[in-house]
């Protein structure tokens, strides 16, 4: 029976040792980031899921918004930089067509924002 004693007494000075070295000695310090400093894996994933989302909205405007969220590049460029790390990293032929159906949409919008029909 002692020996149980003395294995709950060991793992709660442990916690305890452990709950006060993470909140006195080095607390988390939470840092106001900006989603432009992801990392590039997961900057591609956020692409990729706006390019998702794309191909059940079909709204390019709302696209090219939720990109302009991941910083100053240009969404073209960026759906570029995306899809050649895509591709280098192994990403489905699925995942890298929604990548280039989003880079189309993108460019058409650009070509014609308002959606108006040409002379």
């Amino acid at each position: 029976m002692s020996r149980w004693i003395g294995f709950i007494m060991v793992i709660l000075i442990g916690i305890g040792l452990g709950l006060f070295y993470g909140l006195t000695v080095d607390p988390v310090a939470f840092v106001d980031t900006t989603p432009d400093s992801l990392r590039e894996d997961y900057r591609a994933d956020y692409v990729l899921m706006v390019a998702e989302v794309y191909q059940a909205e079909r709204d390019a405007a709302a696209a090219i918004a939720r990109l302009a969220f991941l910083g100053e590049e240009e969404p073209l460029a960026l759906i570029q930089n995306v899809a050649k790390f895509a591709a280098d990293v192994g990403y489905t032929a699925g995942d890298l067509d929604k990548l280039d159906v989003l880079f189309d949409a993108v460019l058409a919008w650009y070509d014609n924002p308002l959606g108006a029909e040409t002379p």
